[in-house]
């Protein structure tokens, strides 16, 4: 079974429509005890990192879903679901993370950009993944966000963006992929990444 948690952030049916093109074992669950019974994880979600974190510390997710990642569960993050993984975040004051990837999230520096960075962009791969085989180098995917993380250790960057200056946007290890473009909305590029997360799950 593959889970999509629902935390109260962001329309998740997207997500749920992609996965289900490769799978119909797939359920939404706001039940940290379903984790039990799931060989996967997706956290999705759009909106502010520190409600997100309150949201899933009331409801009890925060240590299900580090032992989850810790004991080898594949777990795709995408947008908030991504910046979440990381230790901390400086929207609306300094908010701790899951702590599970090394970095900080920060605003996109004032360089004459629109902010939110949002629409199509291409994705340098830093480092393999087994979710991203068939996904060609310098592929386009679809962005929303006004921050993105720093000080990310090079083993942990997997893809990386440009705006204004270089970022990253692809991180993770093993069996955990985060991404902060939506691979749901990225057309056939972005479908091949839910496509890889499912048939190795």
């Amino acid at each position: 079974m593959i889970t999509v948690i629902d935390y109260g952030m962001g329309n998740l049916r997207s997500v749920v429509k992609a996965v289900e093109l490769y799978t119909d074992n797939v359920q939404v669950s706001g039940c940290p005890s379903q984790i039990e019974r799931s060989k996967a994880l997706i956290m999705p979600g759009d909106g502010a990192f520190a409600m997100a974190m309150k949201n899933l510390k009331e409801m009890g997710w925060i240590e299900p879903l580090k032992e989850f990642v810790a004991s080898g569960g594949n777990f795709l993050g995408i947008c908030l679901g991504f910046q979440l993984l990381f230790e901390s975040s400086e929207e609306f004051g300094d908010c701790e993370g899951l702590g599970i990837i090394p970095g900080r999230v920060k605003r996109f520096a004032e360089s004459g950009l629109k902010v939110p960075h949002m629409g199509w962009n291409t994705v340098n791969f830093a480092n393999s993944s087994p979710f991203l085989d068939g996904v060609p180098d310098n592929s386009h995917f679809y962005f929303i966000h006004s921050f993105h993380p720093v000080d990310v250790p090079r083993e942990w960057v997997v893809g990386e963006a440009e705006y204004g200056a270089k970022f990253t946007c692809v991180a993770g290890k093993g069996n955990l992929l985060a991404t902060q473009f939506h691979p749901e909305k990225s057309h056939s590029n972005g479908l091949r990444i839910i496509e890889n997360f499912v048939r190795k799950s």
